[in-house]
């Protein structure tokens, strides 16, 4: 594996995981997860976070606001729309961070401006100029968004894209919205708007790109060899629809392809294994096993021809290292025996961020953990910080639970919990099995018709002793909460998952946690 040459055009990396990848169905975090994903994208070296869509809803704004406080190097930018009430929205949001942007755009595309904005081209233009203006007035740096860009007609993105330089736009954002671009097509795009754009030179132009037809990462690559200076992306690639450009793989393209492309970036890849694996647990979004960079299977190797050459030279059919993405060699094994040096040096070679606080409580979560298994594998590690990392106030707490099922009687569910005033509070019910005896058990303490749109529990390592994970997410009144539970008891970790979905709705309800949603 070769690294791009020092002396190579730097691109700019921005990162829109808690924003276009939070809209992703179900992919919504609470504010404690977006605190962890934020400092973990610091971590990772991305030069912009953008934090949310500021006048989406005030639980945005206040998790834009917490990340605009919590990170000092990445720039920290809020979505507006071209209306000056999302613009001041968005600057209310960002306007602590120590580089603030704001981010605003418009459709140009004929089928946007005539069915969704039913607005003409002239009034287009000047209503993105008025909003860069606008936005300007607050802040130095302004970004403007051409949304549907590949289905616009480039002439017309030109005069909307001068018109936005004009105004005081710092960056030009080439959106592929849709995912309807090919590689070629959008390079040549990005040539023409170079070419194009009065004043293109006073601005950054950047591209994001939607994997509609599997193209994302493609079509970004396509549009850096082409001049663009800026890739806006989500790790592991989630986001609307079939998700944007993935980062990681961009980051590693530029990393063992830069030559080629004449371009690096600024990215730690050893923190990309990491932020995968925490994007994944607060989200709830599994990442596929055959998924490049991160997926489990990504540097397996089965084939004994493989396994052959791998054996003799790495490099025979891996071009690039577990260790250059962040995946430990080191598999020192713990156990209940485990002292809290070894257990502490563990952690930190996974690339896992921990206060003095939160790293002695997590040992003893280990302990624990160790007295029911035999060893403690990473995996575990890894699920026990992600589940401490994303604390909320509890409204709703686990006392107990006593279930009475089996093959034939009516499974049965008694589930005590802690309420945040200092009672407690029993319910019992009947279910289609234990575990959905137990959610009815709970729906009648908190007293609200929850939908269950997903469940799903998976084991966290192999072996009878394994750790149970479950993932929840709930609906109530069209708005969406994810949960997590760990537990050797899958009964247990469900139960918790549940709850973990439940005290996330309630706080937001208490005062904003960061999961409003942008549409």
């Amino acid at each position: 594996m070769r690294d791009p040459d020092v002396s190579c055009r730097r691109v700019i990396v921005f990162d829109t995981t808690l924003r276009d990848g939070e809209q992703a169905p179900g992919c919504s975090m609470n504010l404690p997860e977006k605190l962890a994903v934020a400092g973990q994208l610091e971590r990772l070296g991305v030069d912009v976070i953008e934090a949310g869509f500021a006048a989406a809803s005030p639980g945005d704004a206040a998790a834009i606001k917490a990340v605009a406080k919590a990170v000092r190097a990445p720039a920290v930018a809020s979505l507006a729309r071209a209306l000056e009430k999302d613009i001041d929205a968005a600057w209310e949001a960002v306007r602590e961070a120590q580089r603030p942007r704001i981010h605003t755009f418009i459709a140009t595309s004929p089928i946007h401006m005539e069915y969704k904005l039913k607005m003409g081209p002239d009034a287009v233009v000047e209503r993105a100029a008025s909003a860069v203006r606008y936005a300007r007035s607050l802040c130095p740096d302004v970004e403007f968004s051409a949304e549907d860009a590949s289905r616009s007609d480039p002439d017309f993105l030109c005069r909307v894209f001068s018109a936005a330089v004009e105004a005081g736009a710092t960056t030009l954002n080439v959106p592929d919205t849709v995912g309807y671009a090919v590689p070629g097509e959008f390079a040549e795009l990005v040539r023409r708007l170079r070419a194009g754009i009065r004043g293109v030179e006073r601005a950054v132009l950047s591209v994001h790109c939607h994997n509609d037809l599997g193209l994302a990462v493609a079509n970004s690559l396509a549009a850096i060899e082409a001049g663009a200076e800026q890739v806006e992306c989500t790790v592991n690639g989630i986001g609307e629809r079939a998700g944007n450009a993935a980062l990681e793989e961009l980051a590693m393209a530029l990393r063992t392809r830069g030559n080629r492309l004449g371009a690096c970036c600024g990215i730690d890849t050893t923190q990309i294994y990491p932020a995968s694996r925490l994007v994944a647990a607060s989200t709830g979004s599994k990442v596929q096993a055959n998924k490049a960079i991160v997926g489990e299977n990504a540097f397996a190797h089965e084939a004994g021809i493989h396994q052959h050459g791998i054996l003799a030279n790495r490099e025979t059919y891996e071009i690039m290292t577990p260790e250059s993405v962040g995946l430990p060699r080191n598999r020192m094994v713990l156990g209940k025996h485990s002292g809290r040096h070894a257990f502490d040096e563990r952690v930190a070679e996974l690339g896992l961020a921990l206060g003095p606080e939160d790293a002695a409580r997590i040992f003893e979560q280990f302990k624990e953990l160790a007295d029911k298994k035999k060893t403690v594998s990473d995996r575990d590690i890894e699920a026990l910080v992600r589940g401490s990392a994303r604390r909320l106030p509890e409204s709703f707490r686990l006392e107990r639970f006593v279930i009475n099922s089996g093959s034939s009687i009516t499974a049965t569910s008694a589930v005590c919990l802690a309420l945040r005033d200092g009672t407690r509070e029993e319910r019992v019910a009947v279910g289609d099995g234990p575990i959905d005896a137990s959610f009815k058990a709970i729906d009648k303490i908190v007293g609200k018709r929850l939908v269950l749109e997903d469940f799903s529990l998976e084991s966290v390592t192999g072996g009878k002793d394994a750790q149970g994970e479950a993932h929840v997410r709930i609906a109530l009144d069209g708005r969406r909460y994810n949960g997590r539970g760990l537990s050797t008891d899958i009964v247990e970790a469900s139960v918790r998952a549940y709850l973990a979905a439940i005290n996330s709705m309630e706080a937001e309800a208490g005062g904003g946690d960061g999961t409003g949603r942008a549409s």
